[in-house]
């Protein structure tokens, strides 16, 4: 495991959320602190809000990509084709390894805006045998294609 798998899979395991401990790891890219990374990602988490859209290791990885290769005042429309092709690689590649990019897939259905949901997610221990996963899987996508 890498040093910034370990970061991620620490931040994780603390409670943070899939988003903010992927985002964290990378979070000297930015120049970013401790707090600001994990705020900056804090809306992300359980598929965006925890409607269970785009896995939320992956939007907080989309923005590493950003920071590594996003559009500033200073850069050209180069760097926005860029960036578009890093996440689309990493959607690819996360999706070849997981199944799918989208949470409410990666977790079977387990609509974590429920009750029911909720304690599936917990029964199942899905923290563990999924979501843990998901962050390591971006992590190492990271460090392969950044």
């Amino acid at each position: 495991m890498s040093d910034k798998s370990a970061i991620a899979t620490e931040m994780f395991l603390k409670g943070f959320s899939c988003a903010q401990s992927v985002f964290y790891a990378f979070r000297e890219v930015g120049g970013l602190n401790e707090d600001t990374a994990l705020k900056i990602a804090g809306g992300l988490g359980a598929g965006m809000g925890g409607k269970e859209e785009v896995c939320g290791a992956v939007t907080g990885g989309i923005l590493v990509l950003g920071m590594l290769h996003g559009r500033g005042i200073k850069d050209d429309s180069k760097s926005t084709e860029l960036t578009y092709q890093k996440t689309r690689e990493l959607m690819e590649c996360f999706a070849a390894k997981n199944g799918s990019y989208i949470c409410r897939q990666l977790l079977d259905g387990c609509d974590l805006t429920t009750k029911e949901g909720h304690s599936k997610f917990k029964e199942k221990d899905m923290r563990n045998t999924v979501c843990k996963g998901c962050v390591q899987s971006v992590v190492a996508i990271l460090e392969n294609i950044k």
